[in-house]
């Protein structure tokens, strides 16, 4: 299995992308963001740039090393997985209110979630790849899962939100780990007790893993090499945080999104199961996913919730 990861790539491939992930993680935090504070608009707006920015000279990079295909590849999987993405804007809104996080600490519990959520992703993507290798049928495994999540969304009404305060992951940290409510979030431990900023962060990365169990079969169907799945997948989750805080407040505008992610996810599980049979070149697949998310957003803004002005 490692030996098909890293033959996936040129091994400076992966220590260049690595190198670079944690020099703009390391500017981002021990420069830009040193002290703990809400980033303001101008902030988010600037970071989600740089990141954006990054992707897609990344971008440009492979195509011009390894072709338009790997590149097509490779931006239609960082569409689709920032389109997967969206629902956990609506988590993290979920949870830091819940919770009471104060806006100068949610930058911090993004940023270690970030760094967890790339040891985890690279495991997942490692042991869905290595699947795909050695059973075939597997692809009509994750193509029927994201086909049957897919139409579950696209059939599910408006479910209403759980208190993550009582859930299984809150339930099971506070029996096995000792906890101090009034811990704050200004450090994960306090005098030898987890604060609430450990229990958040706990469950930041187990949401992680359960938007990845639907996000790495999805990327998985646009290409199965595990470097291009990899990179997407973590440039899409590092500019998450940043768009987190520049659209936090007006994603209650783009609710037709989930529409477009359910759609895109019963798009992919087809588009696997059929692939034996039919194949749909990535370029049509990179159209596909662009127009849904570009449909979905002009119809929350044409059409908004009732109750709200159209801008």
């Amino acid at each position: 299995m490692i030996h098909g990861l890293l033959t996936s790539a040129p091994w400076w491939a992966w220590v260049g992308f690595h190198l670079l992930v944690f020099l703009v993680l390391a500017l981002d935090l021990g420069v830009f963001n040193r002290d703990a504070h809400a980033p303001t608009l101008r902030e988010a707006a600037l970071w989600s740039g740089v990141w954006i920015a990054l992707a897609l000279g990344f971008n440009l990079l492979l195509w011009r090393c390894l072709g338009g295909v790997r590149a097509a590849e490779f931006l239609t999987g960082y569409l689709l997985e920032k389109a997967l993405s969206v629902d956990n804007l609506f988590v993290f809104i979920l949870l830091f209110t819940a919770f009471q996080v104060p806006p100068r600490h949610q930058h911090r519990i993004l940023y270690w979630g970030v760094l967890g959520a790339l040891a985890m992703r690279a495991a997942m993507i490692l042991a869905g790849t290595a699947l795909l290798e050695r059973f075939t049928w597997m692809v009509f495994v994750f193509g029927g899962f994201l086909l049957y999540t897919g139409l579950k969304l696209l059939l599910a009404g408006e479910t209403r939100p759980h208190d993550p305060r009582g859930g299984l992951v809150a339930r099971v940290f506070r029996r096995l780990v000792p906890f101090d409510p009034e811990g704050g979030f200004n450090r994960p431990w306090c005098r030898g007790r987890a604060t609430p900023m450990l229990l958040v962060l706990v469950i930041v990365e187990a949401t992680d893993v359960l938007f990845a169990v639907d996000s790495i079969p999805a990327v998985l169907g646009v290409t199965r090499n595990p470097f291009l799945v990899y990179t997407s997948n973590i440039f899409a989750i590092l500019g998450l945080r940043s768009l987190y805080f520049l659209l936090a407040r007006m994603v209650d505008s783009f609710h037709r999104l989930k529409f477009g992610v359910a759609l895109i996810l019963a798009f992919v599980g087809l588009k696997m199961c059929l692939g034996p049979f039919l194949e749909l070149s990535i370029e049509f697949s990179l159209a596909f996913i662009g127009a849904v998310l570009a449909g979905c957003i002009g119809a929350s803004l044409i059409w908004p919730q009732h109750g709200e002005n159209p801008s």
